[in-house]
């Protein structure tokens, strides 16, 4: 059984980005609690409240190292991996032409997402950041189209999928920060040295330029870029 927590960065319609970034960290049940336990344990090594939530947007100069120590963390524990759709052009998508909603695109940019993290034969429990009044809607819709592409009628393969609030689980404020330091990246940014600094950190151990996709089945680390076809 695995659990992915899943975040998304840039995901509004008319938020003037025009890239959007979605991402999960998948992890074994069995490893959750620890992985959670550690990441606490880090905190108080830095000597910061266990409860203070790990986001991309709290990254600064004196918390560095700490920021680092968790990228770190993530890169060298086997239980953990992640996969990102980074997907652009979104202020230039034409839904009219293929009979789309922001919904709907959106659903379909979370099953590229997603669709490559699951197997037949196991089981996943999927876990999303709670963003607006409308999500229970949206990850019953995700769920439907996850479960009739594996053929997973008794919803035996994703289990189910629930949202939570980040700052009750560790690994999804990971899930945060990674798709923060690409989202980052991809549009550019350069406001901040301490963010620069740990984007270069991730690089490094990822061996990815965070700007295109990797190898398909690239299993600790994985992007995938999308961009819309044209009309």
């Amino acid at each position: 059984m695995f659990n992915i927590y899943c975040d998304e960065s840039c995901h509004l319609i008319n938020d003037g980005e025009d890239i959007m970034v979605l991402g999960g960290i998948a992890c074994r049940f069995e490893q959750v609690k620890l992985i959670n336990k550690d990441i606490r344990r880090i905190k108080k090594n830095y000597k910061l409240n266990d409860s203070m939530e790990i986001k991309w947007t709290k990254v600064s100069p004196a918390k560095i190292e700490f920021y680092k120590e968790l990228i770190n963390y993530f890169f060298n524990n086997p239980a953990l991996s992640f996969r990102a759709v980074i997907a652009r052009g979104k202020k230039s998508l034409d839904y009219d032409s293929f009979d789309l909603t922001h919904d709907k695109w959106y659903y379909r940019m979370y099953y590229l997402l997603l669709r490559q993290m699951i197997q037949i034969g196991y089981e996943y429990k999927i876990y999303i950041d709670i963003k607006d009044t409308q999500g229970t809607e949206k990850i019953n819709s995700l769920q439907e189209v996850l479960s009739n592409s594996l053929y997973d009628f008794c919803n035996e393969t994703v289990n189910k999928i629930q949202l939570v609030r980040s700052h009750e689980i560790e690994i999804l404020q990971l899930t945060d920060l990674l798709i923060g330091a690409i989202s980052y990246e991809n549009r550019s940014l350069k406001t901040s040295n301490s963010k620069i600094e740990l984007i270069e950190t991730v690089k490094m151990l990822s061996g990815s330029s965070l700007t295109f996709s990797t190898p398909l089945h690239a299993p600790k680390f994985n992007l995938f870029t999308w961009k819309p076809r044209e009309v």
